[in-house]
Protein backbone atom coordinates (compact mmCIF):
# COMPACT_ATOMS: atom_id res chain seq x y z
CA UNK A 1 0.00 0.00 0.00
CA UNK A 2 1.29 3.30 -0.26
CA UNK A 3 1.08 6.72 1.94
CA UNK A 4 -2.37 7.26 0.39
CA UNK A 5 -4.01 4.37 0.64
CA UNK A 6 -2.76 3.52 4.04
CA UNK A 7 -3.95 6.40 6.28
CA UNK A 8 -5.27 9.56 3.74
CA UNK A 9 -7.28 8.05 1.90
CA UNK A 10 -11.28 8.84 3.84
CA UNK A 11 -12.67 5.87 1.79
CA UNK A 12 -9.90 3.86 2.61
CA UNK A 13 -10.49 3.88 6.36
CA UNK A 14 -14.25 3.84 5.81
CA UNK A 15 -14.15 0.93 4.19
CA UNK A 16 -11.57 -0.43 7.11
CA UNK A 17 -14.23 1.03 9.74
CA UNK A 18 -17.33 -0.89 7.48
CA UNK A 19 -15.22 -4.53 8.24
CA UNK A 20 -14.11 -4.12 11.05
CA UNK A 21 -17.77 -3.57 12.27
CA UNK A 22 -18.91 -6.74 10.13
CA UNK A 23 -16.25 -8.65 11.96
CA UNK A 24 -17.65 -7.71 15.42
CA UNK A 25 -21.27 -8.54 14.16
CA UNK A 26 -20.52 -11.76 12.96
CA UNK A 27 -21.17 -10.84 9.62
CA UNK A 28 -18.33 -12.33 7.68
CA UNK A 29 -20.20 -12.26 4.22
CA UNK A 30 -20.55 -7.98 4.82
CA UNK A 31 -16.43 -8.11 5.87
CA UNK A 32 -15.72 -10.10 2.48
CA UNK A 33 -17.60 -7.32 1.10
CA UNK A 34 -15.55 -4.38 2.40
CA UNK A 35 -12.66 -6.29 1.89
CA UNK A 36 -13.49 -6.75 -2.24
CA UNK A 37 -14.63 -3.41 -2.28
CA UNK A 38 -11.16 -1.82 -0.75
CA UNK A 39 -9.54 -3.42 -3.26
CA UNK A 40 -11.80 -2.22 -6.33
CA UNK A 41 -11.29 1.33 -4.64
CA UNK A 42 -7.76 0.78 -4.31
CA UNK A 43 -7.28 -0.24 -7.87
CA UNK A 44 -9.16 2.38 -9.51
CA UNK A 45 -8.03 5.37 -7.41
CA UNK A 46 -4.78 4.45 -6.11
CA UNK A 47 -3.47 2.21 -8.75
CA UNK A 48 -2.33 -0.45 -6.94
CA UNK A 49 -2.80 -4.04 -8.24
CA UNK A 50 -4.50 -6.62 -7.04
Amino acid sequence: MNASSDGDCRECQEFDAAEAEARRAGDGSRATDCRVLRRRHLAAEHGERP
